[in-house]
């Protein structure tokens, strides 16, 4: 098999630390038991009860780099050895107060200064809801009118990613810009959009990131290509499943709307195959990253990057996968010198519970996945 454990490089982990990792996925495994934690967890944060040291010893050392960037450094190191790249992800969102989105705004600049000497850097990413409210996205996307602190709000937004461009040319780093809910996703494809028509006139600085579980993504992917052909700049795309699901599906039924989601895991399949396809016809015009865990699409993408004779170090095309899942497809992309980065996310633990949350509902969701991570480490402790 392609993706095979021969690649991945367990030394690092004590005998004790694999049978935490075994324990940790075989509750991951538990749908219930996901359903059931995820409001338990949420609840003990709102209490306050003392919960952290838990989970960053659990739950989030897995999926986590750390609280900070310093923590980070010993993560980006150990995966820089292996050839291995770092996406540093400062994973507080869904944030409202003035203050925490001027930190979080403060904290994107600080990862560029960190990113500009560091090799093992090669992207920036971020998410809109960290930089600016929730809810004044969700106005926008639905296009009812702003008031005058909202327009201000909006000024203040637009000032920050300009500047965080900006800041992004001057250290030669590329920006991802992370998907985020559909019912606020046309103001940040728009935001973005507006973004690449400053910065990747020569070069791809800005990507947006598509989620193509949605139905309506691949059409929107090609309208974006052709905009960028018919206004002279070129398009940055991170292809993804995506990451709310769930959420998706039950707020469509609440509200009565069509589900922007897939009927089934096979059109998304398709979808995203398609995309990848399109991006790499496409090398002039396209530069992309290709977040992804499936072996399935992955094996696609190399075949194809061998029929069209691409170079599997080719600067226009990167793959990525969260820290903490696929290392196998990770270990593997690295040893053969594809680019191929982890994304590595950092912040205080009471603000990256959603972030936690997320991962946790995946793993319970794609039980394939899942059971693919339980049978590896069983046998990288058999090996051991």
């Amino acid at each position: 098999m392609i993706f095979s454990n021969k690649y991945i490089d367990y030394t690092t982990k004590s005998k004790r630390e694999l049978y935490e990792t075994l324990l940790l996925f075989k509750l991951l495994s538990n749908s219930h038991l996901v359903y059931i934690g995820k409001y338990l967890l949420k609840f003990s944060i709102k209490i306050k009860l003392p919960i952290s040291n838990l989970i960053k010893k659990t739950i989030f050392k897995h999926f986590c780099g750390g609280e900070n960037i310093i923590e980070s450094q010993k993560k980006i190191r150990e995966l820089g050895k292996h050839n291995i790249k770092t996406i540093l992800d400062y994973s507080v969102e869904g944030q409202n107060h003035v203050n925490n989105l001027e930190q979080v705004y403060q904290e994107i600049m600080n990862n560029l200064d960190v990113a500009q000497n560091n090799t093992l850097i090669p992207f920036c990413v971020f998410k809109i809801t960290g930089i600016s409210r929730f809810e004044l996205l969700t106005k926008i996307s639905a296009k009812i009118p702003l008031n005058t602190q909202e327009n201000n709000e909006l000024k203040i937004l637009k000032n920050r990613l300009n500047k965080i461009c900006s800041k992004a040319q001057e250290v030669n780093k590329p920006i991802l810009i992370d998907a985020e809910e559909s019912w606020i996703q046309n103001a940040i494809d728009d935001l973005v959009e507006a973004l690449m028509i400053r910065f990747n006139k020569k070069t791809v600085l800005v990507y947006n990131t598509i989620q193509f579980y949605r139905w309506d993504k691949l059409k929107y992917m090609k309208k974006l290509h052709e905009t960028g052909k018919s206004r002279n700049f070129k398009i940055g795309v991170k292809i993804v499943r995506g990451a709310y699901m769930e959420k998706e599906r039950f707020r469509a039924q609440q509200k009565n709307y069509k589900s922007p989601i897939h009927k089934d895991k096979l059109a998304c399949d398709h979808d995203f195959n398609k995309a990848s396809k399109y991006c790499l016809d496409h090398l002039n015009d396209i530069s992309v990253c290709f977040g992804t865990h499936n072996e399935q699409s992955t094996k696609y993408i190399l075949e194809l990057m061998q029929k069209y004779n691409i170079d599997n170090s080719d600067k226009r095309i990167y793959f990525s996968q969260l820290l903490g899942m696929s290392d196998n497809i990770s270990f593997y992309l690295a040893h053969f010198n594809y680019n191929v980065a982890k994304y590595v996310p950092y912040g205080p633990v009471k603000y990256v519970i959603p972030y936690l949350i997320r991962r946790a509902e995946e793993n319970s969701s794609i039980g394939s996945q899942t059971d693919g991570e339980i049978k590896r480490i069983k046998q990288a402790i058999k090996n051991n």
